[in-house]
């Protein structure tokens, strides 16, 4: 078949990488794409925006199945224009992706599931969310609601902190306003994935993510700088908790509601002391734990993403490699603030040999000959071997032989699963 992959980053790169291996597929189209992604197929200028542009060049180019990787164009509702018009696609409709389109909607959804989740309020008043604030104290994390490109949320240290990040929040920084308020879990932090077609539900794997910019933690919050797969803290025990306290709960609500969800459920998910707490869903693959899950992946992933929209979970299984997988974010100088674009970046074709690694483009672009800098978060260099340990090794051996001074990346991946 014929297939449109929908994103430029490094989420698509690893999607479309994993998605040009199965048998199933005759060509591949990705939009925009990036430099990375026109290695496994062909990369369309398309404006995703326009979603009758995109169903005329799926008539045009005998499109069977559409895959939309990033959150807005689901939040734009462009997966409900294409089945409208007859046409299959992986991706929730608009109504389901409110689940990361609006944190207070899934703080809603978690209170009439009874889902475990942070004790939080809700406001569109800043003087109302600061005396909430002041009469909880701190830490305490505040989070705009809509989408912010992961970098809505502020996990405040201080009442100080906590009250700057509500005056930039209805200053405008991201938008129109609102804001959720939650307490501040302790435990740690864990990415768990399942595919979902109304109430059938398939898990898929965790992972674990490192949000803040800085070694050891520290910094402000991006969209991700490095993961890695399987996370050992996360159990046989703790999945089967997970799939039928919260992942189960919400896909039964959600359909209940009118609003069934068809796509991939992502759970940002608090291990505390009192079992499994949800911090949050997002509905698309992780970026970038869907570079570590796409090459543990032993199954077919167009299989299981055409039995996803098709209503047929029950009929398929996810298949892992035993070997974890290690992803490291290379940004640009700047990010998560104002990234410096387009430097020059040499020598990936190199460090792409190594043995075990695999490199995502997520912010590139490429200029007379030069392959240039087009982003915050640019390279996700990404290694397999029989342990996390090793794994790390052959990443950082990518990184250092990268050569690209205006990038910066973490040094402790995994630092977590090295000290089980």
């Amino acid at each position: 078949m014929n297939l449109l992959l929908i994103g430029s980053g490094g989420r698509e790169h690893a999607l479309a990488s994993a998605i040009a291996q199965s048998p199933m597929l005759s060509k591949l189209f990705i939009a925009p794409g990036n430099p990375g992604t026109a290695e496994c197929g062909e990369n369309v200028s398309l404006d995703v925006a326009n979603h009758a542009d995109v169903i005329a060049f799926c008539r045009a180019k005998n499109i069977a199945f559409v895959v939309i990787g990033p959150e807005g164009p689901l939040v734009a509702g462009l997966a409900d224009d294409l089945r409208a018009d007859g046409i299959k696609v992986f991706g929730h409709g608009k109504l389901a992706a409110q689940l990361e389109g609006s944190k207070a909607f899934t703080k809603a959804i978690c209170d009439a599931a009874n889902i475990p989740t942070a004790a939080y309020g809700r406001f569109k008043d800043a003087a109302a969310a600061k005396a909430y604030i002041h009469a909880q104290g701190a830490p305490i994390v505040v989070k705009y609601d809509g989408l912010a490109a992961g970098k809505g949320v502020v996990v405040a240290t201080t009442v100080v902190e906590a009250l700057n990040a509500v005056d930039d929040m209805f200053a405008g920084q991201f938008g129109t306003a609102e804001v959720v308020i939650e307490e501040c879990m302790e435990g740690e932090e864990v990415s768990f994935f399942a595919l979902c077609h109304g109430e059938q539900v398939l898990p898929l794997a965790a992972a674990q993510d490192h949000k803040r910019v800085g070694d050891g933690d520290v910094g402000p919050n991006t969209g991700g700088m490095g993961a890695y797969s399987p996370a050992p803290v996360f159990t046989a025990a703790i999945e089967t908790e997970v799939m039928e306290r919260i992942i189960r709960p919400t896909a039964k609500i959600m359909a209940a509601k009118g609003m069934p969800c068809s796509g991939v459920l992502f759970a940002g998910l608090m291990l505390t002391k009192q079992g499994p707490k949800l911090i949050e869903y997002n509905a698309r693959f992780g970026d970038p734990e869907c570079q570590v899950l796409m090459l543990r992946l032993k199954s077919d992933i167009l299989q299981l993403l055409l039995a996803c929209a098709d209503g047929k979970l029950e009929a398929v299984r996810a298949e892992w490699s035993s070997d974890p997988a290690l992803t490291v974010v290379m940004a640009a100088k700047g990010y998560p603030g104002e990234p410096l674009k387009g430097t020059v970046i040499k020598n990936v074709e190199a460090a792409s040999q190594l043995p075990g690694v695999k490199i995502f483009h997520a912010g590139t672009c490429v200029k007379d000959g030069k392959l240039l800098a087009n982003g915050g978060r640019v390279l996700n260099i990404t290694a397999t071997a029989k342990t996390v340990a090793e794994a790390r090794t052959r990443a950082y051996a990518a990184v250092d032989a990268i050569h690209w001074p205006e990038g910066f990346c973490r040094r402790d991946i995994a630092w977590r699963a090295l000290q089980v």
